[in-house]
């Protein structure tokens, strides 16, 4: 594969506090067809544009490509991937020069959603409210085991009643997604986490009002 010449992509996942990278290529198959493919998954112990470089780097080696054949380069726009001296696509530019930096259209997509919320009043209200609850329980250890044992309880009285379903993989006690700029479908996955979770945030929210700390009284 030493002659294969191809773009890179690169796109970064927080999965339960994991750091993950996923590095997918774009070629020209033999027919003369664009071609996109996902090639690995790579966890990573931090996100510095060195560190994405280095383990980048070692699987193309693994796999025999050649950085010099990279031709491209797209990620999201956040400075540690799009910095002109130090980011991750400087340091490949360094390698091979035609690897030009291109930002994710999708991720621009994002933003511009993101902005265009802040213009409709009702929507912004609504991410506004959803992103408060969602920091307000998770940014104490306390909160979310109180979340996961009132879920819990809640789940077994649906399970009592006949309400719930049973399966393999099914009922399990998850946690309420954040939001992200960055992160694709991350506001509807978050959405999704608060209607799985309504009850027992409500109950959560209801006895902290009621039982909490001053200082969390009007929060909550």
């Amino acid at each position: 594969m030493g002659n294969f010449v191809f773009s890179l992509m690169k796109h970064l996942m927080i999965l339960r506090r994991n750091k993950q990278m996923a590095i997918i290529i774009r070629f020209v198959s033999c027919d003369g067809h664009i071609r996109e493919r996902f090639f690995d998954i790579v966890s990573v112990h931090d996100t510095y544009s060195s560190t994405l470089n280095s383990d980048i780097c070692k699987v193309f080696n693994k796999h025999s490509l050649l950085v010099s054949n990279m031709h491209g380069q797209r990620y999201d726009g956040v400075s540690n991937m799009r910095g002109e001296w130090s980011g991750l696509q400087a340091l490949f530019l360094n390698d091979c020069p035609y690897a030009y930096y291109i930002h994710c259209f999708a991720h621009r997509l994002q933003l511009a959603l993101n902005a265009a919320t802040k213009e409709v009043g009702l929507v912004w209200r609504f991410f506004s409210m959803l992103n408060n609850i969602v920091n307000f329980v998770g940014a104490s250890a306390k909160h979310h085991s109180q979340l996961k044992l009132t879920r819990q309880v809640e789940i077994e009285d649906l399970l009592a009643a006949g309400r719930l379903g049973i399966g393999k993989g099914a009922n399990q006690i998850r946690c309420l997604q954040r939001l992200g700029t960055a992160r694709w479908g991350s506001h509807f996955s978050s959405i999704r986490s608060l209607i799985d979770l309504f009850g027992a945030t409500k109950t959560l929210l209801k006895d902290i009002s009621h039982n909490g700390p001053t200082s969390q009284f009007h929060e909550a």
